[in-house]
This record gives structure tokens, sequence and C-alpha cells, in this order.
């Protein structure tokens, strides 16, 4: 089945194991990991992305990857600077992929509302307005991704 819309794509994502929204998340974000160069967000991904993560791991990553997260946030400015926004956006969206998951969250659907800001910010940076294809290339991610 070809996800064709943003409903369809959220429930998808919802139910799907909180692993596995871990894993589809990281693999949104690697998308947009160009935006940002932190080591920290890199980490989060590279664990996110594993089937076989400990809850250990997860604190370490999660802790790293939010003080990226505000580090970013302080140096996007009071007059903005898209292109530190995206990589803010980017830290969010890692972020999203390793915290501690509640019951009902939909960790991969932060994720991806995260990228999403980061390509816009991108395109506003760029001067390409703020159409981007970022939500079309998510739904092939996740088909590809439960196709597996």
């Amino acid at each position: 089945m070809a996800i064709g819309n943003d409903k369809e794509f959220k429930a998808a994502l919802a139910g799907l194991s909180v692993a596995k929204q871990r894993q589809v998340a990281a693999a949104f974000v690697q998308r947009v990991f160009g935006l940002s160069s932190d080591v920290r967000v890199k980490a989060a991904l590279e664990v996110a992305a594993r089937a076989d993560i400990s809850e250990a791991e997860l604190t370490v990553v999660s802790q790293a990857a939010n003080s990226a997260r505000v580090e970013s946030f302080t140096q996007c400015g009071k007059e903005t600077d898209w292109g530190a926004q995206a990589g803010h956006f980017v830290a969010k969206a890692a972020v999203a992929c390793v915290r501690p998951a509640g019951e009902g969250e939909n960790l991969a659907w932060d994720a991806a509302m995260q990228a999403r800001m980061a390509r816009t910010c991108e395109t506003v940076a760029t001067g390409a307005g703020t159409e981007n294809r970022e939500a079309e290339e998510q739904y092939r991610v996740l088909d590809a991704f439960m196709n597996q």
C-alpha cells in the first residue's frame, strides 16, 4: 500500500512498535542530517537506527542530543539565521528519535515533522521559497521500511 497523505502516514507510523518508530524516524532524520554537523546528533541517529538498543544507551544519547538541541537554539540568534534554524530542527528531530516514549506517543511522527521544518528552513535560506517535497520522500521511506 502506497502512502499518499499525512493521515495515512501518521496512522501507519502509530501502528509501529516504539523500536520500529525509532528506526524509521532515524531514516527520516538522516535525509536532513546534512543540515547539521553536530556529532551528538549523528550518534543519536546511529543508536536509534539499531534494533538492539538498550535503555542506558538511549538515556545517554537522548541527553547528548538534547544538549545539541539547546545549543543549536542559541545559535539561531534573534535575527533568524535560517541555516542555523535548520540545524536546530535536525537536532529536535534527533531528540524525538531517542527520547523516552510515553504511552501512545508517536516518536516517528514528531521526528518527521521536525525534519520537514528543517527542510523548509533550508529552502528559505537558499532562496528557494517554502516549497519542498520532504513529505512525499518520507512517505516513500516509510513504504520501503514497511516492505522490508
